[in-house]
């Protein structure tokens, strides 16, 4: 008839989590009933993070081993209670355990050290708590939460226990033992106990006794022996009710009925199910135990001994929810000035912080170490710290993930608007440049080094400032395809028309000795096939890149910490860097051939001017390589950005700027007769 022990041991392990009481204390009664709580508790406590802070055994009456093995636990009792930590501990065990823990307390003159504990005890102690607390100090127990076989208030009980007589009973010696003890009095017709203060009248009444003496109220063991009564009376009934059973049981006379078989009435009583007088169902599991649970007590002692009980949760195996607790209703012991008292060995660790365990200690026992770079905790006592997913952040106390914000270079923020701007300046330039040779097409020091050339470069020049815009702005897949083929491209126009005008200075040199055969390949037949031959190499790499392994808009969410980048994957890195190594071979050759032809007699000195654009160029494009692996996101474009405007600006610069000298500033020197003087 009573509920499984299980479902106590469940409901102990569901209230330390409730509280997150991880460090408690074992007392256990030292008979076999202690050792199959110990074996079947232990392992609860471990599955749920829960550790012993240590095991005690409480001597019964059949163990009492002698002073020594007594003093020797009040020694381990004092130890045990002076570690602050473990201030929750659990005792299991009958009516005499509490009895051996107070001597224990009192051998050991633990005093005030035993008070601010927090005393959680089994179903078995409930009676034995209110039969001893008259004679013993029980205030240490202030504030126990107590485990007790559940019951209700069945209607006419307390009705009945204030009309109790002691006339009613005759020949009953337990009730009039009781009465003597329980009212401190004796009948006349007896010998007076020495402690009596008084004769027994009879005219008594139990609801005048204190709740630390007899409770009005119906207890879980005695609601439990109310239901078994019932549940006997439905199970003959249901006997007498059976028609296998009708013809034995009418023909059977009453003397004879206590006398049937107790397995003719286990196979009625393991099917019972009915509702008692207080509407609670009474039914029996598939292993013939009572479907009940237990309610959870929270034991008020005052300086008076008078006691209280206050029901304050329940542990319930037929509901869905098992365990309920209501905290508010919990008075706690008046020595705890927390709200909940504490009973753990490490404080907690916040969030942004793992636990690390302490070496030859229980797990339990912990320090508590910052997350690791990259890595969050976001909640209480987390083993390890964990990264945070895709997109997202640790913050900067480590115990959360922030959203990264996408990133790229914008024409509104002031780095992308300083380089649009330089950019339209620039291509500004260019066209002003082009227009004025333009003008002066006619004039010698525009029809020097083949014009036409000089047209495509400066055209060349123009569409690099212009196409450096391209890199600006979220990627796309538009300007993804077109921003590294465009700019290789066109690039290596720029480049081949510089080496031709170079070739032409050379060939032009070597055409004026006597009877050399360099003179065929003087004019624009040869600067046009150089500039067309190394555009269609260009371009054919950029065709079978584009084809095979084409650029593509993407994000990279792991280069920065707090952003993701908008970028344009290069889909090939391989064919990214054959573009580069053949702009870079392209300006290597025209910087030599420049270099070699700087003394070369030539018209306003182009292949020393070319010379100092080439060593430019090739500066900037040699410096960009190893900046631009070194960055990451939207500086990388900017590196990018920086590097075709300052190359271009170097070609422009070094090359047109002396012409434009002359044409605006010296007309007078762009003659023919100048011309002539300068190559002799």
């Amino acid at each position: 008839m009573v509920p499984n022990e299980a479902h106590q041991y469940m409901g102990i392990i569901q209230l330390l989590k409730h509280f997150q009481w991880t460090w408690v204390g074992l007392l256990a009664v030292d008979d076999e009933s202690g050792d199959h709580f110990l074996h079947a508790v232990e392992p609860l406590l471990s599955q749920s993070g829960i550790c012993a802070a240590f095991v005690e055994r409480i001597p019964n009456q059949g163990h009492f081993r002698g002073l020594t093995d007594l003093f020797a636990m009040a020694s381990n009792i004092y130890l045990y209670f002076e570690d602050r930590k473990a201030r929750a501990s659990i005792i299991y065990g009958d009516s005499l355990t509490v009895m051996w823990l107070i001597t224990l307390m009192l051998l050991a003159e633990l005093g005030n050290v035993s008070v601010g504990k927090v005393w959680i005890t089994t179903a078995q102690i409930d009676f034995a708590v209110t039969a001893l607390i008259r004679s013993w100090n029980f205030e240490i127990f202030e504030g126990t939460i107590s485990f007790a076989v559940h019951s209700n208030k069945p209607e006419g009980f307390q009705t009945y226990l204030q009309n109790l007589n002691i006339f009613w009973a005759e020949g009953d010696g337990f009730l009039k033992d009781f009465w003597e003890q329980a009212f401190n009095c004796s009948f006349p017709n007896q010998e007076v106990s020495a402690k009596a203060d008084k004769i027994c009248t009879g005219e008594e009444r139990l609801e005048s006794l204190p709740g630390s003496v007899f409770e009005m109220g119906m207890t879980g063991h005695s609601y439990s022996i109310y239901n078994a009564i019932y549940a006997v009376a439905h199970a003959l009934h249901d006997m007498h009710s059976s028609r296998s059973h009708r013809r034995t049981i009418v023909e059977a006379k009453i003397s004879e009925f206590p006398h049937l078989r107790l397995w003719q009435l286990h196979l009625f009583l393991k099917n019972i199910t009915f509702n008692n007088s207080v509407g609670e169902g009474v039914s029996f599991n598939a292993n013939r135990e009572m479907v009940a649970g237990f309610d959870i007590m929270n034991l008020l002692i005052f300086p008076n001994n008078s006691l209280l009980k206050v029901k304050v949760g329940s542990v319930d195996p037929g509901k869905g929810k098992q365990f309920t607790i209501n905290e508010d209703r919990i008075t706690w012991h008046r020595h705890f000035n927390e709200v909940v008292p504490l009973s753990v060995c490490s404080d907690s660790c916040h969030p942004g912080f793992q636990k690390r365990k302490k070496e030859g200690e229980k797990f339990c026992c912990f320090d508590c170490a910052p997350c690791p770079e990259g890595k969050i905790s976001n909640q209480k006592d987390m083993d390890d710290c964990f990264t945070c997913p895709e997109g997202q952040y640790p913050s900067k106390n480590r115990d959360g993930c922030i959203p990264k914000t996408i990133s790229f270079l914008s024409y509104e923020e002031p780095l992308g608007f300083g380089l649009a701007s330089v950019t339209v300046s620039f291509s500004l330039i260019t066209a002003w440049v082009l227009r004025l040779f333009m003008k002066h097409r006619d004039t010698p020091i525009v029809k020097a080094n083949n014009r036409d050339i000089t047209y495509t470069l400066l055209l060349s020049l123009l569409l690099c400032f212009l196409c450096s815009l391209l890199f600006l702005g979220k990627p796309t897949k538009v300007t993804c395809l077109l921003r590294q083929s465009a700019f290789g491209i066109i690039f290596s126009v720029a480049v081949s028309c510089v080496l031709a005008k170079t070739i032409t200075v050379v060939v032009a040199f070597m055409a004026t000795k006597p009877g050399s055969s360099m003179r065929k390949w003087v004019g624009k037949r040869m600067a046009n096939s150089i500039v067309l031959s190394c555009f269609l190499i260009q371009a054919g790499i950029c065709l079978v890149w584009l084809n095979i392994y084409p650029p593509f808009p993407d994000f990279d969410m792991h280069s920065l910490t707090k952003e993701i980048v908008a970028e344009c994957n290069e889909g090939s890195v391989t064919m990214f860097y054959l573009v580069l190594g053949y702009l870079g071979l392209l300006s290597i050759i025209s910087f030599t051939v420049a270099f070699l032809a700087r003394k070369l007699p030539d018209a306003f000195n182009e292949a020393k001017f070319i010379t100092f654009s080439m060593l430019m160029f090739c500066s900037v494009w040699l410096s960009f390589v190893p900046t631009y692996l070194s960055t990451r996101g939207k500086y990388m474009v900017a590196v990018e950005i920086f590097s075709i405007l300052a190359s271009s600006a170097g070609l422009l610069g070094c090359i047109f700027s002396p012409k434009c000298y002359v044409i605006v500033l010296k007309p007078e020197l762009n003659n023919r007769e100048q011309l002539i003087k300068k190559k002799k």
